[in-house]
């Protein structure tokens, strides 16, 4: 079977408009998490998230069309402006294709809208179902390129950016495409989601220490912390990047998708499901267990999630002492939701080819249920061969990928 291969990246965090920015700021330890400034959250018990900072839409595209957008798909348009670039892909017509991957779609623009349509009798625009819809921001990108390949939208929460490289994969080997832009974008922080959420008491209210806030694993953690973003990746057949000479950041070795079939918002907390993902990702890959050197982890700061991913790693890898090196970057960035599964793959491939860990922050008192090396507060030098991504969805969603260092 033909492999899959890496050629272009692009990111739009909360600490970094740009993969060399996100990757020097996840090395020194910047939290992108502050207090919110997208709506007035003062009477909000929660008033803080991860907000995009210091963001130009325009340097992606033109200032009309970035007014016609929603933010996650602005963030996910740019990303992926940022991928065609580094890839210097040739976009082959009916052989090209996109996915994107998004679990709000625009949730911020219908709560914009609900609020001008109630509050102050303003008028539906006509714009208004272009702006929300998750599927146009993938649309968009198509036209400006003129993408005519398979183009396909995938909502699994928040493992919608993983399995939006899974799809784009399984296109590849199906034979439908040669290449594949992969887009994930999200916007969240808006006061219907951090109020259901509040309510839900998913998100941590250290509002007083909001660096602090998101300790994904340590015993103190009290939630998550909403973050945004957008991430990129081109994704294409190895003979088609060798055929262009294309620059291949890594490869894609191993994928896989399970459900929970358990609860719609609690994870397994036996880790069973998620354990069986990161089982056929391996299995995939060919590689053995020994041969992953680093999790990225879900670890999104949240009790039972924390907890019931600490027993799948060790539901597949054995005792803590037998387990790879395991972090979450979600101390540094929030939780980017549907985004998240591709800057977090990203985050891999940059692990692997810098030789560098990088660190879980806040992971200051060790929760004895959580007793894996989560790489605390500090990066650390690695050589590292193959590494996993885990993102895990409300609804049971469990995806993984095993990415592998590019050799001929």
């Amino acid at each position: 079977m033909e492999r899959i291969v890496i050629t272009g990246m692009g990111a739009i965090t909360p600490i970094g408009n740009s993969i060399e920015e996100y990757w020097s700021n996840l090395m020194a330890g910047v939290s992108g998490i502050g207090a919110i400034t997208h709506f007035d959250a003062s009477n909000s018990p929660i008033q803080i998230a991860a907000e995009i900072r210091n963001f130009d839409p325009t340097a992606y595209m033109p200032r009309k069309l970035a007014g016609e957008m929603d933010l996650f798909m602005q963030y996910a348009y740019a990303a992926a402006e940022q991928a065609l670039s580094d890839s210097q892909l040739p976009i082959e017509p009916g052989r090209t294709g996109i996915v994107m991957g998004t679990a709000l779609d625009g949730l911020t623009e219908i709560g914009l809208v609900q609020e001008a349509l109630t509050a102050h009798g303003k008028r539906v625009g006509p714009r208004f179902l272009p702006k929300v819809l998750g599927n146009l921001a993938a649309a968009q990108v198509a036209i400006a390129h003129q993408i005519t390949g398979p183009t396909m939208t995938v909502n699994t929460a928040c493992s919608s950016g993983a399995d939006a490289i899974i799809l784009g994969a399984m296109l590849l080997k199906t034979g439908e495409a040669d290449s594949v832009l992969v887009l994930g974008g999200e916007s969240g922080i808006n006061p219907l989601m951090i109020g259901s959420l509040s309510k839900a008491m998913a998100l941590s209210r250290r509002n007083d220490d909001p660096v602090g806030a998101s300790r994904p694993f340590d015993r103190d953690r009290d939630g998550f912390v909403m973050g945004e973003g957008g991430g990129a990746v081109v994704l294409e057949l190895e003979s088609h990047a060798k055929a262009r000479g294309a620059k291949i950041y890594a490869e894609l070795a191993g994928y896989a998708n399970t459900s929970d079939a358990y609860h719609v918002t609690a994870p397994n907390p036996t880790g069973e499901g998620a354990a069986q993902c990161m089982e056929r990702a391996i299995a995939m890959s060919s590689l053995s267990k020994s041969e992953i050197g680093y999790i990225n982890a879900h670890g999104t700061s949240t009790h039972a999630g924390d907890i019931a991913e600490t027993n799948a790693i060790k539901r597949v890898f054995g005792a803590p002492e037998q387990t790879p090196p395991v972090s979450s970057t979600k101390g540094a960035t929030g939780h980017l939701m549907g985004a998240g599964g591709i800057t977090e793959a990203l985050t891999c491939i940059l692990a692997i080819q810098y030789g560098m860990l990088p660190p879980t922050l806040n992971l200051h008192t060790p929760d004895p249920e959580c007793d894996l090396d989560y790489v605390p507060n500090t990066p650390r030098p690695c050589a590292v061969k193959a590494a996993m991504s885990n993102a895990f969805g409300f609804g049971g969603q469990n995806s993984s990928l095993v990415l592998r260092a590019w050799h001929d």
